[in-house]
């Protein structure tokens, strides 16, 4: 009985640690195709996850997270999230004009929605991406930024970030 209560505690205390690693942030898109400097957000976030959590719950000497794995995840089929140059904006463009000649708007697909390229980005681009943590900062390259990709929009979209230490 009392191997079992030590796992049920040390369950309760993971669900409850899991729970401030968690945090979410709400974007409202402006156009159809719309890339989204979320960097800041980002930052923000993650560093509120860390902030977050006491592993004095965990009888733990260090009482703060710092370092670990940021990831980034957007709940939708038809937006995405990519880390590119975030210093010049054609490369944004480029990305956004290389996607619309592969794949654009118009083309009779079976889905009657009439958003198939937007699912077809998305699956492209992919909806998560996952970047080092190393004392509280991200460690994304010198011109590197988290883009939210809209294809479908303008739309509110969710944006989940989870610290993972």
């Amino acid at each position: 009985m009392v191997i079992l209560g030590n796992i049920i505690y040390y369950l309760k205390i993971n669900v409850k640690l899991l729970k401030k690693m968690i945090s979410d942030f709400e974007i409202n898109t402006l156009k159809k195709t719309n890339f989204i400097d979320i960097t800041d957000e980002v930052i923000n976030s993650i560093n509120s996850c860390f902030k977050k959590c006491d592993l004095n719950d965990l009888n733990d000497k260090d009482t703060s997270l710092k370092s670990g794995l940021c990831l980034i995840y957007t709940p939708h089929t038809t937006a995405g999230i990519i880390i590119n140059e975030n210093a010049d904006s054609d490369v944004v463009s480029d990305i956004q004009n290389f996607l619309k000649g592969i794949i654009p708007a118009g083309i009779k697909f079976n889905h009657a929605e009439g958003n198939s390229d937007a699912h077809i980005k998305s699956s492209i681009i992919g909806n998560s991406r996952i970047v080092p943590v190393l004392n509280g900062k991200l460690l994304l390259g010198r011109w590197e930024g988290i883009f939210l990709c809209e294809f479908d929009g303008p739309r509110t979209r969710k944006v989940i970030i989870a610290a993972i230490s």
